[in-house]
């Protein structure tokens, strides 16, 4: 992971990526984006979450500390609520997340697989700042964002940052009548099915997705 994730990092950044994702769930990562980015770091944007098991209002400003350690900087673009557990009030989180802004620690804050209600519970909470994304999983096979959390984000100014965007091991199979389907119209404009899916994913203002790659061929 170390060599494979570093090489795949820093060859993605040659190639014009500026948006890192990452988390203090992912162990280990936190400290491969650190190498990856010295001396860059303010060409990057830099995104991190908080447990929810870690997210009472002191814990959030400790998960921030530490993850500022990990990655060797001042401060995140933005930091997430990875997903709502209830193991702490939403409001304890929040305030701790305005906080971290004030101190300049963060730049901005988001959250990460929440629906329109826990949306709404996370921006009243809040008391100055804004929700400025939903990190959601979204793919060709898991659309269901569409109905309500995507028409709701867009009205609210929200992006919608889908992850997983080839799927989880599922990508329509270049035999299968999707995978045909995708291959005729990647064939049609010079493109490949990946590049098609990414288009489509991404083809509203609003949404971006935050496509995996840990090895350089899929970088």
């Amino acid at each position: 992971m170390r060599r494979d994730g570093l090489e795949a990092l820093r060859t993605g950044i040659e190639l014009g990526m500026t948006h890192i994702d990452t988390a203090e769930l992912y162990t280990g990562a936190e400290e491969i984006i650190a190498e990856a980015i010295r001396g860059i770091r303010s060409k990057i944007f830099l995104v991190s979450k908080v447990l929810p098991s870690n997210a009472s209002y002191k814990g959030t400003l400790r998960a921030c500390d530490a993850s500022l350690r990990r990655l060797k900087t001042d401060y995140l673009d933005v930091y997430l609520l990875h997903w709502w557990s209830g193991s702490h009030p939403i409001g304890e989180t929040m305030r701790a997340m305005e906080e971290l802004v004030t101190a300049g620690k963060v730049r901005y804050i988001g959250v990460s697989n929440f629906d329109v209600d826990r949306l709404k519970q996370a921006q009243r909470a809040l008391t100055c700042d804004k929700i400025i994304c939903d990190q959601v999983i979204y793919h060709l096979r898991s659309r269901a964002i569409e109905n309500h959390v995507l028409p709701y984000c867009e009205s609210q100014n929200i992006a919608v940052v889908g992850y997983s965007p080839f799927g989880q091991g599922d990508f329509p199979s270049s035999g299968s009548k999707q995978g045909k389907a995708l291959q005729t119209i990647a064939d049609r404009h010079g493109k490949t099915p990946r590049q098609v899916a990414l288009n489509f994913l991404t083809r509203r203002e609003s949404l971006l997705t935050i496509p995996k790659a840990g090895k350089v061929d899929h970088s």
